[in-house]
C-alpha cells in the first residue's frame, strides 16, 4: 500500500508540472502572438479603421496608416456614399450598406478591397460617446480658420477662429454639425482636421486612460477586437505621429444618382485610388533623409497636345498623390509625341517615382536655376522653377503613359 501511495503522489506531482508547463508555454505563445507587437515587430504599416457611428451607420470612416519604424502616417476618408458592386449582396450599392457594428467584418471586406490593403485593428465610437471620450482627454485642441456664428434660437453654433479646445460637447457639435448650403468639401474637411486632432490627443493622454479607474469608465466608449492590452499599445503609437505632416486624403469620384440615391464612384474603377495608397504606402515605409521624407515637390504640368483641359485633370490627378502644382499651361507646341519629365529636384530616387506614377520613363535632368534647393515658391521669386515640368505627350492617355 505504501508503495501505491508513493506512485500516486509522483503522478499527481508530474500531472501538476505539465500543467504548469503548459500554462508557461500559452502564455509566452500569447505575449508572442499579441497583434500588436507582431506588427511592430514585422516591420510593416498598421492599419487601423476609425468609424464614428450614428444611430447604426457610420457618419464617417478613416483608415490611418501608420509605420513604426519612421513614425510617419497617413489617413484615407471613406465616404459611406462610396458606390461599389458590393459583393456580399451582389448588387452596385453604398459601401455603408454592409455596415453593421456588431458584425464589422463585411464593412471591412469592402475597404480593404477598396483601398487594397488589410485592416490590422478597428475602432468604432458611438456618437453620443464622443463628447464624454473628448472630456476625459481634457479637450481636443483645434485650428479653426474662419470663426462660425450661426444664431437659430437655442441651436446657435457659435466658434472663434484661431486655435481653441474644445470640450465634449463643443466636439461632438463641430464635428455633427452640417448646414444645408455648406458644399460636402467643407463639411468633410472640418471633420478630417479634428479626427486628426483627436488621434493625436489619444496618444498624448493615453496614460490617463491607463488609470484603473479611467479606464473603468472609458474602456465601453470604444468598442473594438482589440484586448486592453493592445488597445493601450496601439495608442501609445499614436503618440509618435507628427499630426502637423499627416496627409488626409479622401476617396473621389464621379457622382451619379442610382435608384433614386446619390453614389460617388471612384475614378477609373478605383484603380486609381489604389494607386493612391500604394504611392502613401511607399512614402511612409521609404529610407530617406529627414529633410527630403518632410518635402512636398513641386510640379509645373505643361499641356503638349490638343486636348483641351488635359493639362488641369492630370494636375488634379498629381495633387491627389500630394505634390504642389504650383503651375498650369500650355507647353511651347501642341504635338508633342511623347510624354516627357524634366527634373530640377536633383533627386534620382524621387523623379523615378514620380515618373512611375504615370508610367513615364522619358525623363531629362535640368540643373536648378540656383544652388539653394530650399528656396521657397512665392510670385515675388521669379527665378523659382519647379522641381518637376511634367509635359503631356499624345501617348498619355489621362492616367498613363501609353506602353510606358
Amino acid at each position: 500500500m505504501r508503495r501505491v501511495k508513493i506512485d500516486a503522489s509522483l503522478f499527481l506531482l508530474a500531472a501538476i508540472l505539465i500543467l504548469l508547463a503548459a500554462g508557461v508555454a500559452f502564455a509566452a505563445f500569447a505575449l508572442r502572438s499579441d497583434p500588436i507587437e507582431d506588427a511592430l515587430l514585422g516591420d510593416r504599416v498598421i492599419n487601423t479603421l476609425f468609424v464614428l457611428d450614428r444611430d447604426g451607420k457610420p457618419l464617417n470612416s478613416y483608415v490611418l496608416m501608420y509605420y513604426p519604424a519612421t513614425r510617419r502616417a497617413s489617413i484615407f476618408d471613406v465616404p459611406g456614399e462610396v458606390g461599389l458592386i458590393i459583393k456580399q449582396i451582389n448588387r452596385v450599392d453604398r459601401i455603408d450598406t454592409v455596415y453593421n457594428r456588431h458584425k464589422l467584418k463585411g464593412f471591412e471586406d469592402e475597404i480593404e478591397s477598396l483601398l487594397g490593403i488589410d485592416i490590422s485593428f478597428s475602432v468604432i465610437i458611438d456618437e453620443a460617446d464622443l463628447g464624454k471620450i473628448v472630456d476625459i482627454l481634457q479637450g481636443v485642441e483645434i485650428f479653426i480658420p474662419a470663426p462660425v456664428e450661426i444664431f437659430e434660437g437655442e441651436n446657435s453654433i457659435l466658434f472663434p477662429s484661431g486655435v481653441i479646445r474644445l470640450d465634449g460637447d463643443k466636439a461632438r457639435l463641430y464635428v455633427t454639425y452640417e448646414l444645408p448650403e455648406e458644399d460636402r468639401e467643407i463639411v468633410s474637411s472640418r471633420r478630417q482636421r479634428f479626427f486628426l486632432s483627436f488621434i493625436k490627443r489619444l496618444g498624448e493622454m493615453n496614460g490617463t486612460l491607463k488609470n484603473p479607474q479611467v479606464n473603468a469608465v472609458s474602456r465601453a466608449f470604444f468598442e473594438t477586437s482589440m484586448n486592453q492590452r493592445t488597445r493601450f499599445r496601439l495608442f501609445d503609437e499614436f503618440a509618435q505621429i507628427d499630426t502637423d505632416r499627416t496627409n488626409i486624403q479622401s476617396v473621389g469620384g464621379i457622382s451619379r444618382e442610382v435608384s433614386g440615391q446619390t453614389l460617388l464612384f471612384p475614378y477609373y474603377d478605383g484603380s486609381l485610388i489604389k494607386d493612391y495608397v500604394r504611392q502613401t504606402l511607399g512614402g511612409l515605409t521609404r529610407s530617406m533623409d529627414r529633410a527630403i521624407s518632410e518635402r512636398v515637390f513641386t510640379v509645373e504640368v505643361l499641356n503638349g497636345t490638343a486636348v483641351n483641359g488635359l493639362a488641369g485633370r492630370t494636375a488634379e490627378l498629381l495633387r491627389g498623390f500630394g505634390y504642389d502644382v504650383i503651375s498650369v499651361g500650355n507647353a511651347d507646341r501642341s504635338d508633342y509625341e511623347k510624354t516627357e519629365i524634366i527634373d530640377r529636384s536633383g533627386y534620382e530616387d524621387v523623379v523615378r517615382v514620380f515618373g512611375e506614377l504615370i508610367k513615364c520613363r522619358n525623363i531629362r535632368s535640368e540643373a536648378p536655376l540656383t544652388d539653394n534647393l530650399d528656396m521657397e515658391f512665392s510670385p515675388q521669386n521669379f527665378e523659382y522653377r519647379s522641381d518637376f515640368t511634367l509635359i503631356i505627350g499624345r501617348d498619355f492617355n489621362g492616367r498613363y503613359v501609353s506602353g510606358g
